[in-house]
């Protein structure tokens, strides 16, 4: 019906990007130096200058993108190539200076959302390894949505209709299939199972180093895969034969260079040294070299371009190999051709600039003069929208893979819940209520040891977290960048499916421990303990610890700050440092801390029992006198009293200024007293 498909041509003109860094010992990160870059970070937020070096990465490059080309970047380490490819897809470090223009479709990247526009593939492969290959592409397809196919769909019927045409019954089912959003399986990733030839492992879990799953090459895939069930119509890929086999990223290659040419896609690669096999399947080539582009154009004519300049690539070396080596101060008087003429270093300014009398890029500059028509871009080519689905649907998709997770890790769960129920067997046993006794204050510090024993345990029990949360951080933050969804929608679903873990657990403690060990038997008071003292306990312990792990980001920061946690609750938490004993420094340390309020709930609800009914000299059951000698501060805001305090304390309140005397109480006795008032007649 003579609807063309959306096509993007990426332009970047003059694009400058530098970098504040530290040179020599300075730049190693030792424990002085991380002390010294917090404190010029703070010297920066007020607008002071550091003592840096300014890195310039890339140096006023520019060049053209085309749609249904491949597009291979080469260049040594460390010449920039990750840092034009994330500055072309819209996602540079907010640390680097940025100067020039980026279009797409004579479009600047604040008109649209780049990040949906197109897609950043990274060199390292992140996801979750308990999830299968197919349930991680479901799983990106729910949250990127369908795009414009739906659209495209609505307008190709309606000009069908128009024209009369009958379309093909299985081209029109799978179109239709491909437009429907919401669901948590589509034919775009079967479709992509089978591009990437993952169809064979659809069903097998991506793994790690602990969890064994599918190959590289196939997690490699994978991550391509994530990106295209999409469709995006741009890709910036980025070292993706990292690790690979030559045999393994030719395939990869080849099933890009299909739906480039076959969807008009838009592509730039960066290979290291990749085999003459697929070098050959690129269209174009750009050598990034120290920040400076030596060569972009046709990649037919890149040995031509260094054949002026003296050097020749031998015919046992690729052609790759030889672009990589022929800038390189160490290699590239191998390549040297006039042997009657000493050879001399070239540098790669020189090479820059020898390029730009090129024919090749003379075209180059010709086209960059004429700006994008914009009347030739398509509607669908660019993408305003934030997030591919709504929120429901974002919050849908994430809920339901932890509730997957939390199944695939079933094992950590019930090993951690009979652990609670091993533990308050052997607490049950420790505390036995026949050897709990009540004459004394001594004796209330049996109760408080049992009590604390058992919400340190609840709060240990989260320690996992700590590891479940560092591994998921990196997924984590690969798909906010990506726009999956936003981090709430993240950190809703994580909190809730944990609330019948915690739940539980703490039925599982209470009921083990409550009555064998003679706490007050008021059901009240039973229900105090298990919802505030053991379940909200247990909900705070496990946010605190992935806090903790947010904040540390890998396992070995993130243990060491949850161990020291732990340390200071264990020993600010109210029982090991009393108040009697540390004073007033310890007092307003532990009333900061969480679990002393967990153990003043529990404490007050049994300090103040009917068992404890013997008065002491003061008239305060022993309940009150020991929790005025463990709990209570003066320094506290707070305290809990019974209905007999609340009466004298309410009567022993002056309502006006003034004295009191001294007095002698008497009483007074009355009987048979009448009164008589005699009124008129």
């Amino acid at each position: 019906v003579g609807i063309g498909l959306p096509t993007i041509e990426v332009r970047f003109e003059h694009l400058n990007i530098e970098a504040d860094v530290h040179v020599g010992s300075r730049a190693i990160p030792t424990v002085i130096n991380f002390t010294a870059n917090l404190f010029e970070g703070f010297l920066n937020y007020l607008h002071m200058r550091s003592k840096r070096t300014t890195l310039t990465i890339l140096n006023g490059v520019s060049g053209i993108i085309k749609p249904s080309r491949m597009t291979l970047l080469l260049g040594p380490p460390g010449a920039g190539k990750t840092t034009l490819l994330t500055a072309l897809a819209g996602k540079p470090d907010h640390n680097l200076r940025i100067t020039g223009n980026v279009t797409y479709n004579g479009h600047s990247l604040t008109e649209f959302v780049p990040q949906r526009t197109s897609a950043y593939t990274s060199q390292h492969d992140l996801h979750h390894a308990e999830m299968t290959v197919k349930e991680t592409l479901d799983f990106s397809g729910r949250c990127q949505g369908v795009g414009s196919r739906y659209d495209l769909l609505q307008e190709i019927l309606r000009l069908e209709k128009q024209a009369g045409i009958k379309p093909d019954p299985d081209v029109d089912i799978y179109m239709k299939g491909t437009a429907i959003e919401g669901q948590q399986t589509s034919l775009v990733t079967d479709y992509v199972l089978k591009l990437l030839g993952l169809d064979i492992s659809a069903d097998t879990i991506v793994g790690d180093q602990m969890h064994r799953g599918v190959s590289g090459g196939q997690k490699k895939r994978v991550t391509i895969g994530e990106m295209l069930v999409a469709r995006p119509r741009a890709l910036f890929m980025d070292e993706i034969s990292t690790g690979l086999d030559s045999a393994t990223t030719f395939q990869i290659i080849k099933c890009l260079h299909q739906i480039v040419h076959v969807l008009d896609g838009t592509m730039l690669i960066s290979l290291l040294q990749p085999a003459p096999e697929t070098y050959e399947l690129f269209d174009d080539i750009i050598l990034l070299t120290e920040g400076e582009i030596v060569y972009q154009g046709p990649r037919e004519y890149v040995l031509q371009f260094f054949a002026l300049m003296g050097f020749r690539c031998p015919d046992r070396k690729g052609v790759a190999d030889f672009l990589q080596e022929v800038t390189s101060r160490k290699d590239q008087e191998q390549y040297w051709v006039d042997k009657s003429q000493p050879y001399h270093y070239i540098p790669v300014k020189e090479f820059s600039d020898a390029f730009n009398s090129f024919h090749v890029c003379k075209r180059l500059i010709e086209e960059l003069s004429h700006p994008y028509d914009i009347t030739n871009n398509h509607a669908a080519s660019l993408t305003s929208t934030k997030y591919g689905v709504s929120r429901m649907n974002m919050l849908k998709a994430c809920f339901s893979r932890e509730v997957l997770l939390m199944k695939r890790n079933s094992f950590v769960y019930i090993f951690k819940t009979g652990q609670i129920a091993v533990v308050g067997a052997i607490t049950m046993t420790l505390f036995f209520r026949t050897e709990m006794h009540q004459q004394n204050i001594t004796d209330g510090n049996l109760y408080m040891g049992a009590m604390f024993f058992s919400l340190f345990l609840m709060i240990f029990n989260c320690f996992p977290e700590i590891s479940i949360t560092v591994d998921c951080l990196p997924v984590f933050y690969k798909q906010r960048d990506l726009l999956f969804y936003p981090a709430w929608a993240y950190a809703l679903p994580t909190s809730i499916v944990k609330i019948p873990l915690s739940f539980l657990q703490a039925v599982i403690l209470v009921s083990v421990t409550y009555y064998i060990i003679g706490f007050a038997p008021e059901a009240v008071r039973f229900f105090k303990q298990l919802c505030l003292s053991s379940f909200m306990l247990h909900q705070m312990a496990l946010g605190l610890f992935k806090l903790i792990a947010s904040l540390g980001r890998n396992r070995i920061v993130s243990q060491s700050l949850g161990s020291f946690t732990l340390i200071v609750m264990f020993a600010l938490g109210g029982f090991v440092v009393s108040r009697a004993l540390g004073k007033s420094q310890a007092v307003q340390s532990e009333e900061v801390i969480e679990k002393t309020h967990a153990n003043r709930t529990g404490e007050s609800s049994h300090g103040n029992k009917p068992t404890s009914v013997e008065l002491t000299s003061d008239k305060h059951s022993r309940g009150h006198a020991w929790r005025s000698e463990r709990i209570d501060s003066p320094n506290s805001e707070f305290h809990s009293v019974n209905d007999g305090e609340l009466s004298d304390l309410r009567a022993s309140i002056p309502h006006k200024k003034g004295m009191v005397l001294p007095f002698q109480p008497l009483s007074i006795a009355f009987k048979n007293i009448n009164y008589y008032v005699d009124m008129p007649q």
